[in-house]
C-alpha cells in the first residue's frame, strides 16, 4: 500500500518498497566490457577485463578438452577480442555468449592445464573497475604471487644454502628491478613517455655489464613487459641468493619542474624528505593498480620475530645507505642529483631485511626536458654504466665472503686505479672520503689541498680504487 503525505510527498509501505526495488532492478545499467587485455609473465599469463563498472562473477573449469567458463553478472561483451596475441599462452581462443536472462558467459579455451585464479579490482587512477583473471603455469600460483607466510621455527628468512665450491668462488650477484610492468605503466611522461619502458631498458642495459665484468652476474627481477607484485620483486631477489637488490624507477612529481636523480634506502621512520614520501606513496600503490588477488600480507611475526628481523635489518640498512652513497656519486657524474645524499622512505620493496636494497630514481619523467633524455638510448646506456660503477666500486671494497672478488681482494689480485670526482652542492672532503673509502689525508695529499675547504664544480682526484686485474673468466 502507498500513502500520500500533502507535505513530505510518497510514504511507502512495506509492499511499496518492494515493488519499488522491483521497478528498480529493471534498470540497473550493464557493467559493459570495454576491452580486454592479456599479458605473459614467465610462469603465468593475466587477462584483464576493463569493465564500465561494477559486476559480480563466477569461475570454473572443465576438461577433455581444457576449458575455463566465466560467468559475468548483468555484462555485456562490447570489445574486440580477435587482435589478443595469444602466442607462448596457454589461451588457444576466447568466446562469449549471452547467458539466458541476463549476463554474459566467456569461455577460455585452453592448449593445456592450467590453475586459475579471478578476482575484481575497484578503480583507480588509471583504471575503472576491473575483472583480473591469472593463468598459473602447471598449477602452481605461489609461483607468481606471494602468499601468506607459513609458520617457521624461524623468524628470519631463509635464504637458499650454496654448495662448498660455490662459497667459495661464487659471483657477486646483483638483482635488477625493472619498475612496474603489464598493465601497471608506472609514470606517464611527457610525450606519452612510459616509465616501465624506460626502465626496462636501463636495467637491460646495466645486466649486460655487470655480466661483463669478471665475478658479478646481473639477474632481472622482470625480464619483460608484465606485472609483478612489490614483495614477489623481493622473493626473486633472495631465489637468485642476490647480494644486492637494484629497484630502477623514473617517477613523476606533482610539479613539473623538479628534476634530477636520486637513490633512495629504506626507512622505518619517517620519510627524509616530502619528495620522499610522495615517491613512495605513489610506488607503494603499484599493487593497487595492479592487483595481487586478495593475498593477504599482513605480518603475523610475535615480537621475538620482530625484534630478530630489527636487528638483522640494522645491518642491511647500513649497507644499502653504503652502496646508494656509491651509486649516488657515480650516478652524479652523468645526471643532475636531486638530493646530494641517499635518502629515505618507506618503500615496500625494499623491506627485504637479508638483502640490501636501494631503489634508483634516474630522473623525473614528469619533467619535459629529463623526459626527452630518458626515452633516448644513449642516456639509458649512461644512466646505466653509472649504477654500475657505482655498485661495482661498492663491490670490489666490500667484497662478500666466499666471492671470487673477496678471493683476488685477499690474495692481491685487485690493481689500483685512479678516479676522479667533481663536486656537486652538499658535498664535502669527509663525505668524498667515506664514499669512496679512502683517507682524508690521501684525499687532500691526492689533490695537494692544504684545507677541507672545496668548491662546487672543483674536480677531485680520488686515490686506490679497486679494479679487477683480470678482463675474462
Amino acid at each position: 500500500m502507498v500513502r500520500m503525505n500533502a507535505r513530505k510527498g510518497f510514504l511507502f509501505g512495506a509492499g511499496g518498497v518492494l515493488l519499488l526495488l522491483g521497478l528498480l532492478s529493471g534498470f540497473v545499467q550493464a557493467a559493459d566490457i570495454k576491452s580486454v587485455r592479456l599479458w605473459r609473465a614467465p610462469d603465468n599469463t593475466r587477462l584483464v577485463f576493463d569493465l564500465s563498472g561494477p559486476a559480480e562473477h563466477t569461475l570454473f573449469t572443465l576438461s577433455n578438452p581444457e576449458r575455463i567458463v566465466i560467468d559475468i553478472s548483468n555484462a555485456r561483451l562490447m570489445a574486440d577480442t580477435s587482435a589478443l596475441a595469444l602466442e607462448n599462452t596457454p589461451l588457444r581462443g576466447l568466446r562469449a555468449a549471452p547467458r539466458d536472462g541476463d549476463g554474459l558467459r566467456v569461455v577460455l579455451d585452453l592448449s593445456e592445464q592450467v590453475n586459475p585464479k579471478s578476482f575484481v579490482l575497484p578503480p583507480n587512477q588509471q583504471y575503472g573497475d576491473r575483472l583480473v583473471v591469472d593463468l598459473f603455469d602447471n598449477g602452481r600460483p605461489s609461483a607468481s604471487l606471494p602468499q601468506p607466510a607459513a609458520p617457521s621455527a624461524s623468524p628470519l628468512p631463509q635464504t637458499p644454502t650454496r654448495s662448498a665450491a660455490e662459497a667459495g668462488n661464487r659471483d657477486i650477484v646483483i638483482a635488477i628491478d625493472a619498475g612496474h610492468g603489464g598493465e601497471d605503466p608506472g609514470a606517464i611522461g611527457h610525450g606519452g613517455a612510459r616509465e616501465k619502458e624506460v626502465v626496462l631498458a636501463i636495467a637491460r642495459d646495466l645486466k649486460r655489464l655487470i655480466d661483463a665484468e669478471p665475478g658479478f652476474r646481473g639477474e632481472l627481477v622482470r625480464t619483460g613487459d608484465y606485472f609483478i607484485p612489490l614483495r614477489r620483486r623481493t622473493e626473486i631477489a633472495r631465489q637468485h641468493n642476490a647480494d644486492l637488490f637494484v629497484s630502477i624507477h623514473a617517477d613523476a612529481f606533482t610539479r613539473a619542474g623538479a628534476n634530477g636523480a636520486s637513490v633512495f634506502a629504506l626507512s622505518d621512520r619517517g620519510a627524509t624528505s616530502e619528495t620522499a614520501r610522495l615517491l613512495a606513496d605513489r610506488e607503494n600503490r603499484s599493487d593497487l593498480i595492479g592487483g595481487v588477488g586478495g593475498v593477504s600480507l599482513d605480518n603475523k611475526d610475535q615480537v621475538l620475530a620482530s625484534v630478530l628481523l630489527d636487528l638483522s635489518m640494522t645491518a642491511t640498512l647500513s649497507a644499502s645507505l653504503d652502496v646508494g652513497q656509491q651509486v649516488l656519486s657515480s650516478v652524479g657524474q652523468v645526471n643532475r642529483l636531486h638530493k646530494p645524499r641517499v635518502e629515505q622512505a618507506g618503500f615496500m620493496v625494499l623491506k627485504s631485511p637479508d638483502i640490501p636494497s636501494i631503489l634508483v630514481e634516474t630522473g623525473f619523467i614528469s619533467n619535459p626536458g629529463e623526459a626527452r633524455k630518458l626515452v633516448t638510448r644513449s642516456h639509458q646506456q649512461a644512466m646505466a654504466r653509472a649504477i654500475y660503477t657505482g655498485v661495482r666500486g661498492y663491490f670490489h671494497r666490500n667484497p662478500p665472503p666466499g666471492t671470487r672478488i673477496a678471493a683476488l681482494k685477499a690474495g692481491g689480485q685487485l690493481a689500483q686505479g685512479p678516479r676522479q670526482h667533481t663536486v656537486r652542492r652538499g658535498d664535502s672532503l669527509s663525505m668524498i672520503a667515506n664514499i669512496y673509502q679512502v683517507s682524508l689525508a690521501s684525499l687532500r695529499a691526492a689533490n695537494d689541498l692544504s684545507t677541507d675547504q672545496i668548491r662546487v664544480g672543483q674536480v677531485l682526484n680520488v686515490p686506490a680504487s679497486s679494479m679487477l686485474v683480470q678482463n675474462e673468466r
